[in-house]
């Protein structure tokens, strides 16, 4: 078991080693891709343990809920309790909760447990700062846009390895699988992970209540969260919108076809290291400007070729890479951002900031949903551009605000 125990900042020389960065990123990658793995299953699922088609909804949404919840509630107690002894402890909650899910003989209980799963998937909000108080400020990008590299795999390849996995052991077995994958990571985490005890005493409830002050002081968190609540708005709606459209009459795609598609998608996760990079060489600006305008060209080139043609799945294609790019660049540079603003304050930022952007992400498919209902790809397009495009408003007035001093108080 390592011994090492980190204080409130890395000792400048120190740096973080390549087999950590790995490491790291491959829990990011596992625990979040705990998140997507009922999705596509949701509908079997739902038959199985008798919900109705309008009820089934609440296997995905629920499992929302208990995340969003988690980055408000669990996460900000990084800033509390000894780091690897909580994030060991929520990723030994998530190796129950699938257990829970896997075996549940009725409905209730499966809800309950996905509920679990989405509060203890949080986990990877929990490991971000950690990776960042094991890091000079110097590769501080670096390091955290490769770890991000590896939850954004998780996110594009959960859906459709669950999809393969189904086929082969049951929606069951998906869940029993990452259960003993869970177990096995929680073990490793605990042999490797080095101690953080933070400095912070305060009682949970002063913890939660601060919470408010920092969100309301803190220009930096606020432009940074509503640009990524932009981008994940518009994320969320391509990716809850594409597969209706894919299936439907414009281009008759299979699910396996689908699944493809979304694993072109997972090419965008490269950004992820290539964004850190950027912001340590001090480029946030100019690479948040590119983010930007490329999650609103990638909405626009789907509409250069005919509906249906073989060159617009191309560009759809390209579209998603694109997006996925665009969105991935802009949440590394927020994170690189708001992990400046001071140790102490570390998870409790990044709760926040995470918690924005994902109740973005889920007005997304809303609106999303809607939009292709009411105008097919025409009308969810061109709101999925917009998103983006008042993120960018708001990106504009940053030169005159941008000059301000960026620090909590």
């Amino acid at each position: 078991m390592t011994s090492t125990v980190l204080g409130s900042e890395p000792a400048q020389e120190e740096a973080i080693s390549s087999a950590m960065i790995f490491l790291l990123a491959s829990a990011c990658g596992l625990i979040v891709a705990n998140l997507y793995y009922a999705q596509p299953l949701a509908g079997v699922i739902g038959a199985e343990l008798g919900l109705s088609a309008g009820a089934t909804g609440l296997i995905v949404t629920l499992t929302q809920i208990g995340y969003g919840l988690g980055l408000l509630f669990v996460v900000p107690l990084g800033d509390l309790i000894e780091n690897r002894k909580l994030i060991v402890t929520t990723v030994g909650m998530a190796v129950a909760a699938l257990i829970a899910a896997a075996l549940a003989p009725h409905a209730s209980q499966f809800l309950t447990a996905v509920f679990l799963v989405g509060i203890s998937s949080v986990a990877v909000q929990m490991i971000l700062p950690l990776a960042a108080h094991m890091t000079p400020d110097a590769s501080r990008g670096r390091v955290v846009g490769s770890i991000m590299s590896g939850l954004m795999v998780g996110i594009m390849l959960a859906r459709p390895l669950s999809s393969v996995l189904s086929e082969l052991v049951s929606w069951r077995g998906v869940f029993l699988m990452s259960a003993v994958v869970m177990a096995v990571l929680a073990l490793v985490l605990y042999r490797l992970l080095p101690r953080r005890m933070p400095d912070a005493k305060l009682p949970y409830r002063a913890l939660l209540a601060s919470m408010a002050k920092l969100a309301a002081n803190t220009p930096l968190l606020q432009r940074r969260a509503i640009y990524q609540a932009g981008m994940f708005s518009a994320f969320s709606l391509f990716w809850t919108v594409t597969p209706l459209y894919l299936s439907g009459p414009a281009f008759r795609l299979s699910q396996g076809e689908i699944a493809l598609f979304a694993l072109a998608g997972a090419a965008g996760a490269i950004a992820a290291p290539i964004a850190g990079r950027l912001a340590d060489r001090g480029w946030t600006w100019a690479a948040t400007l590119g983010a930007l305008l490329a999650a609103m060209a990638s909405f626009l080139i789907t509409h250069i070729a005919p509906e249906g043609s073989h060159l617009a799945l191309a560009l759809l294609v390209v579209a998603a890479i694109v997006l996925d790019f665009a969105v991935t660049t802009n949440l590394v540079l927020g994170q690189r951002a708001i992990f400046t603003l001071g140790a102490e304050f570390r998870s409790r930022l990044n709760g926040i900031f995470m918690a924005t952007f994902f109740m973005g992400g889920a007005v997304g498919s809303a609106v999303g949903g809607w939009a292709y209902s009411q105008g097919q790809w025409v009308a969810a397009s061109w709101l999925g551009f917009a998103l983006p495009a008042l993120a960018f408003a708001c990106f504009l007035t940053e030169r005159r605000a941008g000059k301000r001093v960026h620090k909590l108080g």
